[in-house]
């Protein structure tokens, strides 16, 4: 019996459920609008490390640690973790699991690697593939910008669309059994090309992704934004964010007041100069982890829809002229009461 639902989305009779979440953040996003929620505000950039890549993988390896204690399971009894990061080779997310003893899973969705992460967990479990597993991402503002701009100590100039890369992880544990959040739905994207080659722009590259993907998932399902009592994009930021609107609107279609998107909302543009907001895997990450599943789980929403975007570059592409693809991966996540 198939399980899938038109041209992309997937059923997963089973719902596996979310377990428990943890977020991990540092201290410009512990001073953000969304500082309440998160699990462990970090006031040290360098989280104890001697570098900003080793300060990543330290924020990832506490996100995991946190989220395995809240869910009661020694991190040895996964079955899976799936992980990945920003950085050349996923080096952060490998190295911080390194000494885990869990199968490795390693993913590259770019800034989507939470979503993708929670679709490939959610399709392991439904398929008796696993038990539990743990699906984790994060980023950190200083190594990015040393791998995809320029050092801290050069003082580039950013653009208006330019976003500001979250330093941040968030950490999900998916079991078979248990939970009161659940995954009934996935719809795995596609990648979309819309030519732009401007680096500083990320939310022009990505918004066509999020349209596609949310698109296809109205179709196969039947569904509109009324069926949702929130949508999240993962950080197109506030240029991107009004852009996805503008797609729908011109087709006919409105995304409604229940649209948001993570890299809006996690920081405050008029006082922390963020520019178009925030982006980076540990934008939607700890956005899922730190506001999005605790208000579900406090009976804010009952339906969410979940769609991290992603634009999958790399500095050597961007410095050979060529066009940004972007990506993006929809969840639906449901409170059963």
């Amino acid at each position: 019996m198939s399980k899938r639902i038109g041209r992309q989305t997937l059923a997963l009779p089973s719902a596996p459920g979310i377990r428990s979440a943890a977020s991990v953040v540092g201290k410009k996003e512990g001073e953000g609008p969304l500082k309440d929620g998160f699990d462990r505000i970090s006031e040290d950039s360098y989280f104890g490390e001697e570098s900003w890549e080793k300060a990543e993988s330290s924020m990832l390896r506490q996100a995991f640690t946190l989220a395995c204690g809240k869910a009661k399971l020694a991190p040895s009894s996964l079955d899976y973790v799936l992980a990945g990061d920003l950085l050349n080779q996923c080096v952060s997310s490998s190295f911080a699991l390194r000494d885990s003893g869990v199968p490795h899973l390693g993913l590259y969705g770019a800034c989507s690697t939470m979503a993708e992460g929670l679709v490939l967990g959610a399709l392991l479990l439904d398929g008796g593939f696993a038990a539990s597993v743990c699906a984790i991402t994060g980023s950190h503002f200083c190594a990015a910008e040393r791998q995809y701009r320029f050092p801290l100590e050069y003082g580039g100039q950013r653009t208006p669309s330019s976003q500001w890369t979250v330093t941040g992880a968030g950490a999900v544990i998916l079991g078979r059994h248990g939970g009161r959040l659940r995954i009934p739905l996935v719809t795995p994207g596609r990648i979309v090309d819309a030519g732009i080659t401007d680096p500083s722009n990320m939310g022009a590259a990505m918004a066509p992704a999020a349209y596609d993907t949310l698109s296809a998932h109205f179709a196969d399902t039947g569904r509109t934004a009324k069926d949702y009592d929130a949508i999240f994009t993962g950080d197109l930021g506030a240029l991107g964010h009004d852009l996805l609107e503008t797609l729908f609107r011109d087709a006919g279609q409105e995304l409604g007041p229940g649209y948001q998107d993570c890299g809006v909302l996690i920081y405050d543009p008029a006082t922390q100069n963020v520019n178009a907001g925030g982006s980076g895997c540990g934008c939607s990450a700890s956005v899922l982890c730190g506001h999005i599943l605790p208000g579900m789980g406090r009976g804010l929403w009952k339906r969410v829809l979940f769609a991290a975007t992603g634009a999958l570059m790399s500095p050597t592409s961007a410095m050979q002229g060529e066009s940004i693809p972007g990506i993006c991966h929809a969840v639906v996540i449901e409170r059963e009461d």
